[in-house]
């Protein structure tokens, strides 16, 4: 098998060219080569996805069987559109790691694959998009934005050769947005620990490793294929996922649970001061059923925790990127907080 992964220096990327160089693939790779480390044993093609002389290069890299694209998560439709365009004529099959944004009730209600989608951003100009809500968190047009750069890879490759793969949150070792690894810092440092809302909400996540593995998977399908991401509705739980940090780092603070509507009146941004917590009810509701019939696996995500910690305490950095300083809430804020409710 031979296939081309457009990204592939870091997080997603990385562990898609790893697990395929272990099923003994031929893997080329297509980044920038800004960052990240390139993975021994794949071919290495370094070009940028908006100069259409870079991918022009690319194709003549080629034929391979399948792409497994993993680095369109901030291109517009017209980029996506015009790599599609240029490298169909060398790859048999179109694999898209997308987002659960592209639905029209994300994050608000529960999902599956018959919910409706945004309606595509589909002009070959390139679009802009609105900053999310400060308040909630949701960004509209990024799911509009995504929406479209899925119908680029299908009106390009056609239903038959597309597979859609639809993630919600990602995490494990490399992260780099850095909402795991911050809970895991916060933990380790102790102390009374702001902890959101309700340890029993439901949590959804998944783990890096087992989306590369399906997407792996995924190059040998033949049809149409659309699958949501994530671990079984109901299995994990927001106090599991931080107890499993103050375990893994063997932390001795203490975890205080902070009601909601105190947190939102202290003017607390959701998703992103605490990471990962969202008060929107459809978060942690995404059917991942049809993935599960097709061959998926989600580990626990007390494995996750502890596998990322391990990777981290290796002295493993992950690649610096402008979302990381987004994320966690400052010590005095926090302690202010706790000194409000406690």
């Amino acid at each position: 098998m031979r296939i081309l992964v457009l990204g592939g220096g870091w997080f997603l990327g990385r562990a898609v060219v790893s697990g395929a160089l272990e099923r003994g693939w031929e893997v080329t790779t297509f980044t920038r080569g800004l960052s990240g480390i390139p993975v021994p044993g794949a071919v290495a093609v370094h070009g940028d996805r908006e100069r259409p002389e870079d991918l022009a290069r690319l194709a003549d890299h080629g034929p391979w069987d399948a792409v497994i694209d993993t680095s369109a998560s901030e291109l517009s439709p017209h980029v996506v559109r015009s790599g599609t365009r240029t490298l169909e004529p060398v790859v048999g099959r179109y694999v898209y790691v997308s987002t659960v944004a592209v639905y029209e009730g994300w994050p608000t209600e529960p999902l599956n694959t018959c919910s409706p989608v945004w309606a595509a951003l589909t002009s070959t100009r390139p679009d802009t998009t609105q900053p999310p809500d400060s308040a909630s968190g949701i960004n509209p047009d990024y799911g509009r934005r995504k929406a479209g750069t899925e119908h680029a890879v299908t009106e390009t490759f056609g239903l038959a050769r597309t597979s859609l793969l639809r993630p919600g949150v990602i995490l494990g070792p490399g992260e780099y947005v850095g909402r795991l690894p911050w809970w895991l810092h916060r933990t380790e440092r102790g102390g009374l620990i702001l902890a959101p809302g309700d340890p029993a909400r439901r949590f959804q996540a998944v783990d890096v490793r087992d989306v590369a593995t399906f997407a792996l998977d995924q190059v040998v399908h033949v049809g149409h294929q659309v699958h949501n991401l994530g671990t079984p509705i109901g299995r994990e739980t927001m106090g599991g996922f931080l107890q499993a940090c103050m375990d893994v780092t063997g932390s001795t603070g203490e975890l205080l649970w902070v009601e909601d509507e105190i947190l939102l009146r202290h003017g607390l941004r959701q998703w992103t001061e605490l990471p990962l917590w969202w008060i929107h009810p459809g978060v942690s509701v995404i059917d991942s059923s049809s993935a599960v019939a097709a061959g998926f696996h989600s580990r626990p995500l007390a494995e996750t925790v502890t596998d990322t910690w391990h990777w981290l305490s290796q002295g493993n950095t992950p690649v610096p990127h402008r979302r990381r300083a987004k994320h966690g809430i400052t010590p005095a804020k926090e302690q202010a907080i706790l000194d409000s409710v406690h």
